[in-house]
């Protein structure tokens, strides 16, 4: 078929060919058989022939024709399904009871796992090209793969082993593949049409029909792409681009489709080679409200109901975590819990959790929630209580097990209702149908054991296998569909958006285990084959009349290449003089007016909080417009719910266990009971009530077994020079300002002090650390600087009653021992404090700004940095 022919016209060309030839030899055109490459082809293939007024052959491809013929046989036990998940499971019993694979299934559990899909996607590429040929001489192919794997060198004793069991898995599957009735059809011609490169089964077909007589004809409409315009200009619009980077890429190839859709050019395949970038035109696509078809659709995986399932399996698992099952009760799925619970029981249990520090599930203490919080959490416990199995229940228990909870959520009804994939993860996972009996996927669902992380791996391989194809809403103007599928198709234009070397070039892999080599003796696809379709495909698109390729000049900050299918086009337009063409790009410039950021500055319009904390007045002093978003707004970042524990909850952990300890030694509890015993019982009885897991909290169990000795050789000195603990964890209260300043009388402080000791020389308050002993050491070193101590004196009194008071750090682990970092002479520094506080009071009052400072390391990590857009201010410093 001569490159003339544009993709809309060369369905003519095609079918006056074919009837002229058939013509010529006196064949009977309504028996004879015309072949064609896609299923996509049939509708104009059929239209062109009705132009001619002459009987029609029959129109199919390989696949619509053998489907006519007669259903394919289905699987047994054992046999290949061509379901990947379900294979996998069979390949586990096949390799069961082999030495060498259940030897790799105990040193490596991961590595088996790999072996097993290595071992399903060669028995499948096996299986694929033994159906491609001659019935006649599909035994002598299985033959030659078993010559071929016997002469093999250099191949790993473990892949010669797999692709032994593949080959043999695929070679004894006795049915017949539903292509082979075609070497039994006896029309009076066969005719074929090629397009992007050799079809095996096609070809072996032609060869079978000649042998026995039957006339053949072979059209073949590839182009060359190095020799495409030998016969003079190109046929459309061509034009290339080149972008900046990722978003110039997306919205460059959206506004190209925009163009070539108001220049008439319609309906525009967008080719997806790049599906990244691809659902980045798309998004920008939909905003237009354009008819947009997917013929490549969507993994399963991604769309919402699939990760709907996805997050309450993983909230299912004994390993899950408090984020886990937050994130599965905000799903749809989850809707008649939260009704259960109340509008606000979702957020006030996620409320509850951070603020505890609860990050496992077995932590949380439904009798500390709210009431509907409380009926969400045991409702959802309840819910879960089938999917926990015990052992290896069969995949059919597992599924069972899903159905019931489903059911009872609600939730299987609320997937059907969600169009976007929802009844299809209900097929695809078999609970929305049954297998037939006997067949091979039903063995499979009753014989295969796993756990339950095996279940959870099944369904995630089952959904990345599925598909789900959205449905064109409205008329037809974008089809999205994959390079191969553009060929010989009427579409007004084609935007190929990746048109560079890491995108339009590379193939994708064959299987792992059999090699190019191997492949090459096999007849099977080779990495060298698939550059040459490629190559065929890309070609074709000269015939479209108008082509946008579009490319990435860079990637991050390296140079990115023109793919080296582009570099062969453009030496082809060379040799008949002519340059690829630059993209005009339709896009409108839009010039926009600096508006450069100041300092940030709040006014709270007289307003003050009812009380203050140290961290408050902390605040304040450090820069006013955190004080205003953090107090004055009430704004918090949300606590992250770490599974592992970390120096927080280990400074939580050591408050609570000191506090416990010194709380019964001064009660009396268990007098028989040594210091060290009942310092490490209190630390039990704190980890069970924090739900803090031994295994997580390792790491500060070892450090706090030096810890015990190091605290009680300190505590013994103390009490030796007369030092005893009168109380912890103090709660405190006062109104500083009530005698004396009215406008501030109702503004209390307040605070809880970590311990208050007895000395000769009056009351010594202590605030334990697990810091750094250089950072308390700076801190004191200028008192006034030093907040919380200070304000934890003033709760004591007042500032003008605190002279005979003490205050000090406790450094609890300092590699050195507890180390003691004394605030001298705090009473002043609370009197100084005290004044200034009041003053910085009355001036909010007063409706004076409060400035953002940023400056210094409140600065560098304040969660509110964001909000005065620190660093967007004109000149600021990094």
């Amino acid at each position: 078929m001569l490159p003339a022919h544009t993709s809309a016209a060369i369905w003519d060309g095609v079918v006056r060919r074919a009837a002229d030839w058939m013509q010529e030899r006196g064949v009977a055109s309504r028996d004879a058989v015309l072949l064609l490459p896609f299923a996509q082809h049939l509708a104009p293939a059929r239209r062109a022939w009705m132009k001619l007024s002459r009987w029609q052959p029959r129109i199919e491809t390989t696949h619509s024709l053998a489907s006519a013929l007669g259903p394919s046989a289905l699987p047994q036990a054992q046999q290949l399904t061509g379901d990947a998940a379900i294979d996998a499971l069979a390949a586990r019993a096949l390799l069961r009871g082999q030495s060498w694979a259940e030897a790799l299934r105990d040193e490596d559990p991961r590595a088996h796992d790999a072996a097993v899909g290595r071992l399903v996607e060669a028995a499948h590429a096996l299986a694929r090209g033994a159906a491609l040929r001659d019935p006649a001489r599909r035994a002598a192919f299985w033959d030659e793969g078993r010559q071929a794997l016997a002469a093999q060198s250099g191949v790993g004793h473990l892949e010669r082993a797999l692709l032994a069991v593949a080959l043999e898995w695929a070679a004894a599957d006795p049915r017949a593949p539903a292509t082979d009735a075609l070497f039994a059809l006896r029309p009076s011609a066969w005719l074929h049409l090629q397009c992007g490169g050799p079809d095996t089964l096609a070809d072996a077909l032609m060869a079978s029909a000649e042998a026995a007589g039957i006339p053949c004809l072979r059209l073949n409409a590839d182009l060359p792409l190095d020799a495409a315009f030998d016969g003079g200009e190109p046929l459309g619009r061509l034009e290339q681009a080149v972008c900046e980077d990722f978003e110039d890429l997306a919205q460059c190839s959206a506004a190209s489709v925009l163009d070539h859709l108001r220049a008439g050019r319609a309906p525009v395949a967008l080719i997806a080679q790049d599906r990244v970038v691809l659902r980045r035109v798309r998004a920008l696509l939909e905003r237009q409200g354009l008819g947009i078809q997917d013929e490549t659709g969507w993994t399963l995986a991604t769309t919402a109901p699939a990760a709907q399932l996805m997050a309450m399996l993983r909230a299912a698992r004994r390993d899950a975590t408090v984020d886990d099952w937050l994130a599965w009760l905000k799903t749809p799925l989850a809707a008649s819990l939260r009704e259960l619970g109340g509008s606000a029981s979702l957020g006030a249990l996620e409320s509850h959790c951070r603020r505890r520090g609860w990050s496992a599930p077995q932590a949380v203490r439904a009798d500390r929630l709210p009431p509907g919080s409380a009926r969400l959490w045991e409702g959802a416990r309840e819910a879960l209580a089938p999917l926990q199995l015990r052992g290896a229940p069969t995949l059919e228990a597992w599924i069972a097990a899903l159905g019931q909870t489903l059911q009872q959520l609600g939730a299987d009804e609320q997937l059907k209702r969600q169009e976007a994939g929802g009844p299809q993860v209900l097929e695809a996972l078999w609970l929305s149908k049954t297998p037939w009996p006997g067949s091979g996927h039903e063995a499979v669902l009753r014989e295969a054991t796993l756990s339950a992380s095996e279940f959870v791996d099944w369904v995630s391989q089952t959904l990345e296998a599925g598909e789900y194809k959205p449905p064109l809403q409205g008329g037809l103007q974008i089809m999205i569909t994959p390079l191969a599928r553009t060929m010989l198709r009427p579409f007004g234009a084609v935007v190929l958006p990746g048109a560079d070397a890491a995108t339009l070039g590379p193939v994708p892999p064959g299987p792992v285990l059999i090699g190019d080599t191997l492949a090459r003796q096999l007849g099977l696809p080779t990495a060298e084959d698939k550059r040459h379709a490629l190559a065929w495909q890309f070609a074709q698109l000269l015939r479209a009349p108008a082509v946008t390729l579009l490319r990435r000049g860079h990637l991050g900050s390296e140079p990115l290449a023109a793919s080296p299918l582009l570099d062969r086009l453009d030496l082809a337009l060379q040799a008949v003089g002519r340059t690829l063409p630059h993209w005009t790009d339709p896009r409108v410039e839009l010039t926009s007016v600096a508006t450069p950021s100041d300092r940030a500055a709040a006014r709270a319009q007289g307003r003050l909080p009812a009380a203050l904390s140290a961290s408050a007045v902390e605040s304040l002093r450090q820069c006013p417009y955190q004080f205003f978003a953090r107090v004055l707004l009430g704004l918090r970042e949300a606590n992250e719910l770490e599974v592992q524990a970390d120096k927080r909850d280990y400074g939580t952990w050591l408050h609570a266990v000191l506090h416990q300890f010194h709380t019964e030694r001064v009660e009396g509890h268990d007098p028989a009971l040594d210091d060290a015993s009942r310092l490490q019982r209190a630390a039990q009885d704190q980890m069970r009530e924090l739900g803090l897991s031994p295994a997580e909290f390792l790491p500060y169990s070892a450090s706090f077994a030096r810890f015990v000795p190091a605290y009680l050789g300190w505590l013994q000195e103390r009490e030796a020079e007369g030092l005893r603990f009168e109380r912890g964890e103090v709660d405190r209260r006062v109104r500083p300002w009530a005698e004396f300043e009215p406008e501030l009388e109702a503004l209390e402080l307040l605070g809880r002090i970590d311990r208050v000791d007895e000395t000769p020389a009056g009351p010594q308050l202590i605030d334990y650390k697990t810091g750094s002993v250089k950072g308390l050491k700076d801190k004191v070193s200028n008192p006034l600087e030093d907040t919380q101590l200070a304000v934890y004196a003033v709760l004591m009194g007042t500032g003008n009653t605190t002279g005979t008071l003490r205050a000090e750090y406790v450094a609890l682990d300092d590699a050195k021992g507890i180390a003691e970092i004394e605030h001298e002479d705090v009473g002043t520094t609370a009197a100084v404090m005290l004044d200034g506080l009041r003053q910085d009071l009355l001036a909010i009052r007063a409706g004076d700004a409060l400035p953002a400072l940023g400056e210094g390391s409140a600065c560098a990590y304040c969660d509110m940095r964001g909000l005065c857009r620190r660093d967007d201010w004109e000149g600021a410093a990094p």
